[in-house]
């Protein structure tokens, strides 16, 4: 078996090196098999996120957890901050900030109802891609 190789549609924010060699699974060599073991993962992390009865939701500690439970199966760096900027994104020294304020101010919309809940959602989403953490821009649909 061959390494890897990422195939990247235009657009897409490529793996450096160092993110590539923390494939877990050794037995994957094509992108198709890649994005099918992400998949069943990300099941597992969803079935997790599922049983967290009692957990503060728009929590650091929560997001990270999540995003390790969909993908720490694929991925060594799951539930990290990335550690390089990326071509979307804040600077990376700046996601931790960045996502503390997001998870304040969202928890602050639906406190105040200022929107409603899809539309806190849709915004919620939209600001962790901008952020582009370290995959979990990729974890939370």
């Amino acid at each position: 078996m061959g390494p890897m190789e990422f195939e990247y549609v235009p657009g897409a924010t490529p793996l450096d090196p160092d993110e590539a060699a923390g494939l877990v699974p050794v037995h994957i060599t094509t992108q198709a098999e890649l994005n099918e073991w992400e998949q069943a993962n990300i099941v597992f992390g969803d079935r997790w996120a599922k049983r967290q009865k009692k957990r503060e939701l728009l929590d650091e500690g929560f997001v990270r957890d999540l995003h390790r439970q969909m993908f720490n199966r694929t991925w060594q760096w799951a539930g990290t901050f990335r550690c390089s900027n990326k071509n979307i994104g804040v600077d990376w020294t700046q996601v931790s900030v960045k996502l503390r304020d997001l998870l304040d101010n969202t928890r602050y919309q639906i406190e105040n109802h200022v929107f409603d809940e899809d539309e806190v959602a849709v915004r919620f989403h939209h600001q962790l891609v901008l952020m582009k953490l370290q995959g979990v821009s990729r974890a939370i649909p």
